[in-house]
């Protein structure tokens, strides 16, 4: 099964000039819980609902005045629309991440791949590969 076949798409994204509250507002409209960070035409990060509270609420800054990047996370990664979904949740484990963006051929973004989206669209398929990248990308990193 290829990425293209279960990745989230379209995709909705936000500005790195927009405030937190910005951000916030468009994931509960959409009931999304991550949006990548856009600079002009380039994705320079991705924002989640974890990410506003662990670096703008737990901080006690103003969500009204805080821009999305300050608050982003500029480590993403990556993977091909035509990639395997094997490989695509392969890469999660290794980096122990719960998202991918997913590139065109022209290496533009298309989509997002997320944990959720290979528990919800590959069902009975591919259950065991749900639990293996689960239980790696959960690996504490301190007790």
């Amino acid at each position: 099964m290829k990425v293209s076949e279960i990745m989230s798409s379209p995709l909705e994204t936000v500005s790195s000039e927009a405030t937190i509250t910005n951000a916030a507002e468009k994931m509960k409209a959409f009931d999304i819980g991550v949006l990548p960070v856009m600079k002009e035409d380039e994705v320079v990060g991705i924002i989640t609902d974890r990410d506003i509270v662990v670096r703008c609420v737990a901080e006690s800054l103003d969500p009204q005045r805080t821009q999305v990047k300050k608050a982003m996370t500029t480590d993403i990664f990556s993977c091909s629309e035509d990639m395997e979904l094997e490989e695509a949740a392969e890469l999660m484990e290794e980096k122990q991440v719960h998202r991918l963006l997913v590139l065109g051929e022209d290496g533009s973004v298309t989509g997002i791949l997320t944990v959720g989206d290979i528990a919800r669209k590959t069902a009975d398929q591919e259950d065991h590969l749900v639990h293996e990248v689960i239980e790696k990308i959960c690996i504490p990193s301190r007790f």
